[in-house]
């Protein structure tokens, strides 16, 4: 076994503290992995305050890691010692099933190993997050970075960025499209960015000014205060596509008037609780409503090569492990432009 050193919660209302354990020895096609960097998701949050339900503790969060290659097993094909590399939101899959053999991984009908707060294969063995020194992974579900990047700012795509990226890909956004984007946080930046960078305009649409000026910088041609219900009034039958990133209950009505015939409204956030429909939004123009969930592996790392070649990464702050409990008070205040990142040198070593 690897002793590991990591920072954890031990239950819903407990702080952050350095916590040892142990990872697997390597299998034949497992890679160990120094990790660098890790995102803080906002679902980091949910999961460790139990907010969600379903937490178990001891918990070690953390999805979006990136890091360097210290050993591989004997089998493993696609990765070498020092290779940059990336792990996202699951780490193995039944590899079996009908969505797994199509490379969504993300949908596996048996049992999906999610990163951390969840079980291994064997549905026992808990799984520990990137907020610790190393992790050991199956190659099938470790992701090549390109040095191209600063490694920090990439961490966030391992999950903000696929998340954003993959409805722009499954509904086929192309140049001249009109794109919407509610809600302009860790999600809601990646979405301007990448849809800008596929020729879409963008249109953001925000409660307040407060952030007007960044959607500018960030891609967007529009803007759009929703705290005045008649700004949205002339944007009637306009978009293609919108993308909902907000996580807090929000009247979806006001929206779907804005999307055109055959016009898509994707559900990105999850709010904890149900959001009200009016059925003739959609009957009237065959508009839809639609979800999405991070992506498999194949699409992230498609996603990764196309923000290299494209020089996108996300807005960040970078943080030391021991103010985990201040950027999770900040986040829940919206006071993060637009992620933060742990910058895992700062992780005290045993």
């Amino acid at each position: 076994m690897l002793p590991t050193q990591g920072y954890a919660v031990k239950s819903a209302s407990s702080k952050f503290e350095p916590f040892n354990f142990e990872r697997r020895d390597l299998k034949d096609h497992d890679v160990l992995i120094k990790i660098l960097y890790c995102g803080i998701c906002h679902s980091d949050i949910h999961q460790a305050r139990n907010q969600w339900g379903g937490s178990m503790y001891p918990m070690v969060p953390g999805h979006e890691i990136v890091g360097r290659v210290e050993r591989v097993g004997s089998k493993v094909k696609n990765f070498k010692e020092g290779d940059l590399v990336g792990v996202g939101c699951f780490v193995d899959s039944c590899k079996v099933c009908e969505s797994c053999r199509a490379h969504e991984e993300q949908f596996c009908e048996t049992h999906l190993s999610l990163t951390y707060n969840s079980t291994e294969q064997d549905k026992k063995t808990p799984t520990f997050g990137g907020y610790s020194s190393q992790i050991v992974v199956d190659e099938k579900y470790v992701l090549k970075i390109s040095p191209k990047l600063p490694l920090a700012n990439v961490a966030p795509l391992l999950c903000a960025g696929i998340t954003t990226y993959s409805p722009l890909r499954f509904y086929n956004v192309k140049p001249g499209q009109h794109v919407g984007v509610i809600g302009l946080g860790g999600l809601g930046h990646m979405a301007v960015k990448l849809a800008a960078s596929m020729g879409a305009e963008v249109t953001v649409f925000s409660r307040s000014d407060a952030k007007q000026q960044d959607a500018y910088k960030l891609g967007a041609k529009k803007f759009v205060a929703t705290k005045d219900p008649k700004n949205l009034e002339s944007l009637a039958n306009s978009f293609d596509l919108i993308i909902d990133a907000v996580a807090a209950p929000h009247d979806l009505n006001m929206y779907l008037h804005l999307l055109k015939k055959d016009g898509v409204l994707v559900m990105i956030g999850a709010p904890d609780k149900p959001l009200e429909i009016q059925t003739s939004s959609l009957i009237e123009k065959r508009r839809k409503i639609a979800g999405t969930l991070i992506g498999g592996i194949r699409e992230t790392q498609e996603m990764l090569d196309y923000c290299a070649g494209k020089g996108i990464t996300s807005d960040i702050e970078l943080i030391p492990i021991q103010d985990i409990e201040k950027a999770y008070e900040r986040m829940i205040k919206g006071d993060v432009k637009y992620r933060f990142v742990i910058d895992m040198n700062s992780l005290p070593r045993a």
